[in-house]
């Protein structure tokens, strides 16, 4: 277990800043790409499904170390 005490706040930030990092990754995507606008879509949609998975599992990560892994 670790020396510092739960944080929500800190959980909060670092999944939503996952999230972020894997949108701006489609975004950057999209504009050196330039694709049409069927497959910018997709690169979007999988922006979102990745932005999602990104945050389950940063926050997943974070809360087993800290509170320690399912029994």
């Amino acid at each position: 277990m670790s020396d510092r005490e739960f944080s929500l706040g800190r959980l909060a930030f670092k999944s939503l800043g996952a999230a972020v990092v894997v949108l701006a990754l489609a975004t950057a995507a999209i504009a050196l790409l330039r694709p049409s606008a069927g497959v910018a879509l997709i690169i979007a949609l999988a922006g979102v499904i990745g932005a999602i998975a990104a945050m389950g599992v940063v926050s997943t990560r974070i809360t087993r170390r800290e509170l320690g892994p399912e029994d």
